[in-house]
């Protein structure tokens, strides 16, 4: 089984009006004011899936701040899900931090979606203040033992649309101060998992934390997978393509280049999310 835990869908009006959108979403009008940034529905994402034998594609929206779009975006995840119970799960995806959004993370998951995120903080970084408003919702899927996937980014390097202004420190407290949730940290977790090598603590605190490969050919050497698997474990790392932005096969060449063994590319690419999501 090949699962994809990194997409975004979005509702019939995002998609055909996304230019609505921009003037009360700056997030949004960053990562999707380029023409070239692709917005795709349920439909196309299951052909997708099929050209690259993906089974399984866990589906979510944006971190709209306001809760109405939010709400909406969510529901069309749902939608979507209900018409592909078999091939997509889907995420409740919203701004943590504006009033209201434990109340939709709680309907989401009352309506049968697996999970929370992606969790992004694209203009603020990951502050004190932020991980305060962020305790509800993390209180509620620790209850629901359901996954939460935060957006990371590693600190050093080029800047690119939607690359934050977070820190290792900052990503570290996260995860310390929530060290009973599950946690998914996207795109590689900012290399966090290097610090594994350090004697003392940092391998008790990432006990319940995996990374995932969204975005990985953009960014990283395709050695990362080895590398990656020998510090924190091929058990960890989880197949994301972030789709739409690149598609399955193109990591697929990747995982192939790096020589990853067979064992552990039938974990990351689909046996860990399976293990994971309970499929």
């Amino acid at each position: 089984m090949i699962v994809d835990i990194h997409t975004h869908l979005f509702s019939t009006d995002v998609r055909e009006n996304r230019g609505n959108y921009f003037a009360d979403e700056s997030a949004f009008r960053l990562l999707y004011e380029s023409p070239k940034s692709k917005i795709v529905s349920a439909e196309e994402t299951i052909a997708a899936m099929d050209e690259d034998d993906v089974d399984v594609s866990v589906v979510f929206g944006f971190p709209w701040r306001n809760l109405d779009t939010a709400r909406k975006n969510n529901d069309a995840v749902a939608e979507a899900v209900a018409r592909y119970p078999q091939r997509l799960v889907g995420f409740c995806c919203l701004d943590p931090t504006v009033p209201g959004a434990e109340e939709e993370a709680a309907r989401c998951l009352d309506a049968g979606l697996s999970g929370v995120g992606e969790l992004a903080f694209y203009e603020s970084g990951i502050s004190a203040e932020a991980l305060d408003r962020l305790s509800s919702i993390m209180d509620l899927c620790r209850e629901r033992d359901v996954p939460v996937m935060i957006h990371t980014n590693e600190p050093v390097g080029h800047l690119y649309p939607g690359k934050t202004p977070n820190t290792l420190a900052e990503i570290y407290r996260l995860v310390t101060r929530f060290a009973e949730n599950r946690l998914i940290l996207a795109h590689w977790g900012a290399g966090l998992f290097f610090y594994m090598l350090l004697k003392k603590e940092v391998a008790q605190a990432l006990s319940r934390v995996w990374v995932d490969t969204a975005a990985s050919p953009f960014l990283y050497r395709p050695e990362i997978y080895t590398v990656a698997a020998e510090i924190f474990g091929a058990e960890k790392i989880l197949f994301g393509t972030d789709f739409p932005l690149l598609r399955a096969s193109r990591y697929f060449r990747e995982v192939e280049e790096a020589n990853v063994s067979d064992s552990d590319r039938k974990k990351i690419l689909g046996e860990n999310a399976r293990q994971l999501l309970g499929l």
